[in-house]
């Protein structure tokens, strides 16, 4: 049995799309032996297991332009590499201080695969002084994942290794969007706790390239009887909060089934994000996996509109037009029928490409040939 070390920034239950997409391909592959190691949320290292796997959870002191720093990091790493004695060591980036160690530590025996998530693009100083550590970390990898086509094009980074880019679409977690025993009725609640208006919903980070003040300031351009409703919270919740009208609701943090009987209640699911931070859109596919037709912003070179196509399981239009965003919300709100067929057809996209099942063929080829 083949032995992976994963590497991702954290892991469950921190909540977070990295995380999720780590935590599925796991899920999916019960023929290898996986280990985690990742950041903890407290100062404290912590070896533990969640279903099953072991993970080291290092502690963190600070971070520092969002990357946490650890001085656990290095000696539990150096640790893991000589007694789990990984055969593949499976690393998800943006992850500065991680490639750094990685890169000092990883057995030239050991294959290695490069998960890529993302470019670091709002943070201009750490990109520069990271660029030439990920090309050494790049050129290192046996393979490099990339989770659409599309994200390439725009990636200084990726540039120089296209023969070795991969795609692999980051997957939904089925498990935790399937309708359960009970969900029904809570699902009746959502509705009837918003009187039973159309309610458009999104969920997330409350940070700056999610876009969300661009949803609320939309909402005054929202002809139709409708609510929005805002889950989960961030350093701009409270900004958020100041901006918006009675119409417009933050019930906070979900739990996966509070969540998953929002996105059953809903009728639109809206997608304000409006930089190549967003490199896929997780949250995007979870709301489609559930019917939601979605209104999302152009984001070039980003996977989110190959992800929604335009006109087939959505909405979308020019980045950062608040008109252009509000007329595409009131088209659907107007019109079930469109609502009904973009949603079905939302549905069945991210059932065909984007569930553990539709890309373990692909990860099993990448982690057994080279």
């Amino acid at each position: 049995m083949k032995k992976i070390l994963h590497i991702p920034n954290f892991y469950p239950p921190h909540i977070g799309g990295i995380e999720d997409v780590c935590h599925s391909i796991i899920l999916s592959m019960p023929e290898y032996q996986h280990m985690v190691i990742c950041f903890n949320d407290e100062k404290v290292t912590c070896d533990d297991f969640f279903e099953n796997i072991r993970v080291i959870r290092c502690g963190v002191f600070k971070k520092l332009f969002s990357q946490p720093l650890s001085f656990a990091y290095f000696g539990e790493l150096k640790k893991i590499l000589k007694e789990f004695d990984p055969d593949i060591v499976h690393f998800h980036t943006p992850n500065p201080l991680g490639s750094v160690y990685l890169l000092s530590q990883l057995p030239h025996k050991t294959k290695f695969i490069v998960h890529w998530h993302s470019d670091i693009v709002a943070q201009k100083l750490l990109s520069k002084f990271y660029f030439p550590i990920e090309q050494n970390l790049l050129k290192r990898a046996d393979h490099i994942l990339i989770t659409s086509p599309s994200y390439v094009f725009g990636s200084k980074s990726l540039s120089r290794w296209q023969y070795k880019l991969k795609v692999i679409p980051n997957t939904v977690e089925i498990r935790k969007l399937q309708i359960q025993k009970g969900d029904e009725e809570d699902i009746e609640k959502i509705r009837k706790n918003y009187n039973d208006k159309k309610i458009v919903f999104t969920f997330g980070r409350h940070i700056p390239y999610k876009g969300l003040q661009y949803l609320v300031d939309a909402e005054a351009l929202i002809s139709e009887d409708a609510v929005i409703v805002i889950a989960g919270q961030g350093p701009l919740t409270s900004k958020l909060k100041k901006m918006s009208s009675p119409a417009i609701h933050f019930p906070g943090r979900l739990s996966n089934k509070e969540l998953r009987c929002y996105l059953y209640a809903a009728d639109i699911f809206a997608f304000p994000s409006i930089t190549r931070n967003e490199a896929f859109g997780i949250a995007l596919a979870e709301a489609m996996y559930c019917g939601l037709p979605a209104v999302t912003f152009t984001i070039q070179n980003s996977g989110v509109n190959w992800v929604c196509p335009d006109g087939e399981t959505g909405l979308e239009v020019e980045n950062g037009n608040i008109q252009a965003f509000a007329k595409a919300v009131n088209m659907l709100l107007k019109d079930p029928k469109l609502r009904k067929q973009l949603g079905e057809n939302a549905s069945e996209r991210v059932k065909k490409f984007f569930t553990p099942d539709a890309v373990r063929r692909d990860l099993i080829d990448i982690y057994e040939n080279y």
